[in-house]
């Protein structure tokens, strides 16, 4: 019988995060790999998605999303972000932050474009980039500090080069675009002609009084910028599976119509939870940023302890760490050394980087509970090298 495979899937592995998952149930450790980010929801977001699944809310929504969600998503852009959007013609509301990513490369480009992926990257924007087609093309970004440099910029566009992927604040690295970055990007991509897709999911995530800039409010990128957004990390939901884009009435239909295609519609009741959680005010964000800063420091403070020594991240619930003061060549052997000795899971360094960068690093994830997170850094600190 003919062996059934798309060419698109040829190369296509597990990722790492979903393997390190495994093996961390395997033995019964901390899961501090995959961002599962198990915190309780806000009681505004369950009750409101409560209430609508006892009114019986459970029907289709609009493929674009309800339309109190795209008001709230609508008022909460302008008030946060600069970002004037209308919630009629210029919102989408996805499966997730990925499924927005999804609509955004199948309804805006078009198989054999290039895609240019800063790394270190998320697996996901690369794969699904595959999936689509789309020819990955990548601009180191070298750690710790990861600079975005317009000479490495323009070095790494390519003739067929047709979109940038922007991940900020940035998972792995925690790497938060400064205005001067986005300035240099706004240069380029404007005289390249290239679409702008940024990843601001961990927007309200970030430490020491950093601001989150969206790079659809710099200079003219605004016409050429689709903006993803999320609900699945602010309000420790990633279950739900929401997420939302915001584009130029044009881009958001064709997005809009993918949507449609590929999902029907996102979640109608949760929706209607997460539409209430717009309600909670600056406070919340503001007590989740501290929150998360504490536990960021916590964390790496145990990481030096043990001698790896962490990057320490400006945004997002995750770091990078050096392993390669304990001798190790690969980063998959340390991280299952790491799991197999003290029972705390991390991910290879290798899953978000093309070249060799990534050997000599690990990632882990600190968005648990703070009781989790203590008994993670001392099994930590307990770690010894083989």
């Amino acid at each position: 019988m003919t062996e059934f495979l798309s060419r698109n899937l040829a190369g296509l592995v597990p990722s790492d995060i979903r393997l390190m998952t495994r093996e961390c149930q395997r033995i019964g450790g901390i899961n501090m790999g995959q961002g599962v980010c198990d915190l309780p929801t806000p009681p505004l977001v369950r009750d409101g998605a409560i209430a609508a699944i006892e009114a019986r809310r459970s029907t289709y929504s609009y493929a674009e999303g309800a339309r109190e969600l795209r008001e709230a998503i609508a008022s909460k852009l302008k008030r946060d972000n600069g970002i004037d959007a209308d919630p009629e013609t210029q919102i989408v509301v996805t499966i997730g932050s990925t499924g927005a990513f999804t609509t955004a490369i199948v309804g805006l480009l078009n198989p054999g474009d290039g895609i240019l992926i800063p790394e270190p990257y998320y697996g996901y924007h690369l794969n699904s980039a595959v999936l689509a087609g789309l020819e990955p093309q990548f601009l180191s970004l070298e750690p710790p500090e990861f600079p975005f440099t317009e000479d490495g910029l323009r070095s790494a566009i390519r003739e067929n080069t047709r979109a940038i992927v922007i991940c900020t604040p940035s998972n792995p690295s925690g790497k938060m675009f400064s205005a001067d970055e986005l300035a240099v990007l706004e240069r380029v991509a404007c005289e390249k002609d290239l679409l702008v897709i940024t990843d601001e999911i961990y927007e309200y995530i970030r430490y020491d009084g950093r601001r989150h800039i969206s790079p659809a409010t710099v200079g003219d990128l605004a016409e050429r910028t689709v903006t993803l957004m999320g609900l699945s990390k602010t309000f420790s939901i990633t279950g739900w599976r929401l997420g939302y884009a915001t584009a130029p009435t044009a881009l958001a239909q064709r997005m809009t119509m993918v949507n449609d295609i590929y999902y029907v519609c996102a979640p109608t009741p949760l929706q209607y939870g997460a539409a209430a959680g717009f309600a909670v005010g600056s406070a919340f964000f503001e007590d989740l940023a501290r929150s998360y800063q504490k536990k960021r420091d916590l964390f790496c403070a145990a990481l030096r302890d043990a001698g790896f020594d962490p990057i320490v991240p400006q945004g997002a619930y995750y770091v990078l760490a050096d392993v390669s003061a304990h001798g190790f060549e690969k980063a998959r052997t340390a991280a299952m050394a790491i799991l197999e000795q003290v029972g705390v899971a991390c991910i290879p360094g290798t899953s978000f980087f093309q070249g060799s960068t990534g050997e000599s690093l690990v990632r882990f994830c600190f968005a648990t509970e703070d009781s989790v997170l203590e008994e993670a850094c001392r099994r930590i600190r307990s770690f010894r090298a083989g």
